[in-house]
């Protein structure tokens, strides 16, 4: 229901002066109200894709550093077969060491060697 107001309004130019006063004011703050959520709603999706942006690289970064670890046990385990290579061309440069292989493996002998091939099992009895 609506409030009756007993007392009656009076016409007059402070009245008139007034009531534009106030249309002016309430419109002022609408206006401030809207530009409030705007800027708010700026600042919102500012902040929004800011936040979006720094998770989006750490993930690069996580999988960065995991990439990095990989390479670097990887580079480890090359470094470590380079060494055993390198040794392997330093005893195949000495000639001894050749011979001792060619007669082991490819059953070469020196001269009046013999050589018997034996079974690597055990015999059964």
């Amino acid at each position: 229901m609506e409030k009756k107001s007993s007392v009656a309004r009076m016409d007059s130019t402070y009245m008139n002066d007034y009531d534009a006063h106030m249309e002016r004011h309430s419109r002022k703050k609408k206006r401030l109200m809207r530009r409030i959520l705007l800027f708010s709603l700026l600042m919102i999706i500012v902040a929004g894709s800011m936040v979006f942006y720094h998770v989006q690289q750490r993930v690069l970064h996580a999988e960065k550093v995991e990439e990095y670890q990989q390479l670097q046990t990887k580079m480890d385990s090359l470094e470590k077969e380079e060494k055993h290579l390198k040794e392997e061309i330093d005893l195949l440069n000495n000639e001894e060491y050749v011979l001792q292989i060619a007669r082991s493996d490819y059953f070469f002998s020196r001269d009046g060697e013999i050589i018997f091939k034996m079974p690597n099992n055990e015999p059964s009895y």
